[in-house]
């Protein structure tokens, strides 16, 4: 595709999207399934009563754990409530105490605790000794990707229901590092910013509008309006990504970790394309496949628009 081109169709352009192409599978997903609610000493509910929800730091607001992603809030001035840090041991460390410090000049109440009481809190064991507790992530209007777009090269990335945190947190650090427009995701059956995402994107879901929306297959529409071409990334598609038109302004879509593209929204993409593969093993995970994709578009605006 050429740089700054316009959307108006063309079999040439919109390459082989192929009738009944399947999504490009990315692994399987981890599945968060529900937890059973917490029964009495007795194994059963009293006749007639109600257990109430518990209630945690986690309902009171979003929590950050690790050093660089606490780090990044703070240069952020993200508005931080409270803040857990490990309690000192028989060694200083260092590094930690210099958070701690950072956070009580921000005016942050800083709490000491236990390691356990961290792990209780932590969604992948890795908070590195420190939590944080922020107000709930405020999501970003689809008008605001837009907006962010301009009207020269853009990159939007468009998630079809990924469910895992750390993908999603994983594709969101790619999509601020090669400059993308902002990230789409659906309201429903789809990970949301919590404490995996601020982890696994090193803050990067700070520095990006992400959206959320009621109907990707609409997005898709309002992206196309906006001078998008869209792309679904799956493994069936005839052409591949050296040869699809993966420059100027993109919305690449991908699909969830176990169903990959929907029907419905494969069909409202432009064009297809797909990874090339020599190995035997599975296809790459939908992170790892969006990273390959996302560079690719940046290194088509960065040479002028060139497919080669």
């Amino acid at each position: 595709m050429a740089k700054n081109q316009s959307r108006t169709p063309g079999r040439d352009v919109r390459g082989g999207k192929g009738k009944g192409a399947r999504p490009m599978r990315t692994g399987p997903g981890k599945g968060r399934g529900g937890r059973p609610l917490k029964r009495g000493p007795q194994g059963e509910k009293a006749r007639g009563q109600r257990l109430a929800p518990r209630r945690d730091a986690r309902d009171r607001g979003d929590l950050i754990e690790g050093r660089r992603a606490v780090e990044e809030a703070l240069g952020c001035g993200m508005p931080l409530r409270s803040a857990l840090v490990q309690e000192r041991s028989g060694e200083r460390d260092q590094a930690l105490e210099r958070i701690a410090a950072r956070l009580e000049d921000a005016g942050v109440p800083v709490e000491r605790v236990p390691r356990g009481r961290l792990d209780a809190l932590s969604s992948h064991g890795a908070h590195q000794g420190v939590v944080v507790r922020t107000r709930p992530f405020e999501y970003a209007e689809l008008a605001d990707v837009i907006a962010a777009a301009g009207e020269g090269d853009a990159l939007v990335v468009v998630l079809d229901h990924v469910t895992d945190q750390g993908n999603f947190g994983a594709i969101v650090r790619t999509a601020e590092v090669v400059g993308a427009a902002g990230v789409v995701v659906a309201k429903a059956r789809s990970a949301s910013v919590g404490v995996g995402a601020y982890k696994t994107s090193a803050g990067a879901v700070m520095h990006l509008p992400i959206a959320q929306v009621p109907n990707l297959a609409r997005a898709i529409e309002d992206l196309q309006g906006a001078g998008f071409w869209a792309c679904a990334a799956t493994e069936h598609a005839e052409q591949d990504v050296w040869h699809a038109p993966m420059g100027g302004r993109l919305a690449l879509v991908m699909g969830s970790e176990g169903e990959g593209i929907s029907r419905l929204v494969s069909e409202k993409c432009d064009f297809a394309c797909r990874l090339p593969q020599r190995g035997r093993v599975e296809s790459l995970n939908v992170a790892q496949a969006t990273t390959v994709l996302c560079y690719e578009w940046l290194r088509r605006v960065e040479t002028g628009g060139a497919d080669a």
